[in-house]
Formats: C-alpha cells, sequence, structure tokens
C-alpha cells in the first residue's frame, strides 16, 4: 500500500467537521465524513446518515479549485473498517489509474 492508513486522522476526529486532504505521485485525495458538519457532541442517537466519502483527482489544483468532472468519489460507512476501506480504494485508485496521474 503506497499511502499508509498511519497517514489519516483517527476515525473519531471526523466527527469535527473537518475533511483530510493530501496527495501521493500526482493524486490528490480528500477523505471527509459527509455531510462534512461538527457532530462530535451531539448524540450518535440524533445524528442524521453520513458516509465517509473518499475522493481522488489529478494534481495541480485543491479540491475547491477541481471541476467536479475530474473527481473520482466513493462512500464508506463511517467506521474504522469503513476508514480502511476508504483508504484502500484510494490506493487501489492510484494504481490503477497510474498513466492519469503522471502527466
Amino acid at each position: 500500500m503506497a499511502i499508509e492508513l498511519a497517514s489519516f486522522f483517527p476515525l473519531s476526529h471526523y466527527e469535527y467537521g473537518e475533511a483530510y486532504f493530501g496527495s501521493y505521485k500526482g493524486m490528490r485525495y480528500r477523505l471527509a465524513r459527509e455531510p462534512l458538519e461538527n457532530v462530535k457532541f451531539t448524540p450518535v442517537d440524533k445524528r442524521g446518515p453520513a458516509t465517509l466519502m473518499a475522493t481522488v483527482w489529478p494534481e495541480p489544483n485543491s479540491y475547491a479549485h477541481t471541476d467536479d468532472s475530474l473527481k473520482t468519489t466513493e462512500n464508506f460507512e463511517v467506521s474504522q473498517e469503513g476508514l480502511e476501506k476508504a483508504v484502500q480504494w484510494i490506493n487501489d485508485q492510484y494504481t490503477s489509474r497510474e498513466n492519469e496521474w503522471m502527466r
């Protein structure tokens, strides 16, 4: 695995409504709880449905300055297993589309 799970925030951090951003050899990526809102102090039974949303896109632009048509997104369960699957998916996107990132 090129991008290590340990480089991401722990699962509980995403409850604060903050996204994690990174890049790897021409590919940028983002992982966030969607909807992106601070639910850290909201009881679990009072929170609405949510997912962990992983997104990849080509460099050089930031997430906010990249056209949505260039972004690929997948949603995962908000759990440790979901976090691990999201990181694996980001790695899979890199290896399966390596030519796109090396431009």
